[in-house]
Formats: C-alpha cells, sequence, structure tokens
C-alpha cells in the first residue's frame, strides 16, 4: 500500500528565481563569500559571459544580489554583492528544499 503524501508537500515554496542551476549556484557561492567579481563567478560557476551576466540580471531584478560597475585603473571591474533581501531568500530555499527532502523520505 503506497504511504499517503505529507500534506504539508508543497512544491511551490521553491523560490523560482534560485532554483536554475546557475543562479542557484550564485546564491551559494554569495552566501559564504558575500561577493565575488563577475570573472571569479564566471571561472568558479563555469558559466559563459552571456549566460553569467543573463542569471545576475534576473537575481538583480529580484533584488537578491546588487551589482556594482567600476573600472579599476583603466579596466571594468564588475562586483556581485549579496543583499540582505537575497541571503533571506537562500535561506528559505534551503528550507524549502529541506522540507521537500524530509516530506519525500528522503
Amino acid at each position: 500500500m503506497a504511504k499517503e503524501p505529507d500534506s504539508d508537500f508543497n512544491i511551490e515554496a521553491l523560490d523560482d528565481v534560485i532554483h536554475g542551476r546557475l543562479r542557484l549556484g550564485i546564491m551559494a557561492f554569495l552566501s559564504t563569500a558575500e561577493s565575488a567579481d563577475f570573472t571569479l563567478l564566471k571561472n568558479r560557476l563555469q558559466a559563459t559571459d552571456g549566460n553569467l551576466s543573463v542569471q545576475l540580471r534576473k537575481l538583480e531584478e529580484a533584488g537578491y544580489v546588487a551589482i556594482d560597475k567600476a573600472f579599476v585603473g583603466k579596466k571594468p571591474q564588475t562586483t556581485v554583492t549579496l543583499s540582505d533581501a537575497g541571503r533571506t531568500a537562500y535561506i528559505g530555499y534551503l528550507d524549502a528544499m529541506r522540507k521537500l527532502i524530509a516530506d519525500s523520505g528522503g
């Protein structure tokens, strides 16, 4: 006989903005680093410039990261910082994943 699923099981609890693989990687990296430059993120996440830019823009639009563009000497530098809202959303995402895993018997 199949076990009745937990009535609290709610896939909607997962934040779609964070749930994408690359966006999740960005959030995970920034949760410990707090901030990182674009090149470091690109290398660590094995992303292309274009894909990383698009995913960062989505996180920025959600208020989860702040993006600062500046020049170091004559060279442009983009720094990404996890916002307080981003940290809260990331923790909420992890809590939702833990609940889904626990509810599925994992």
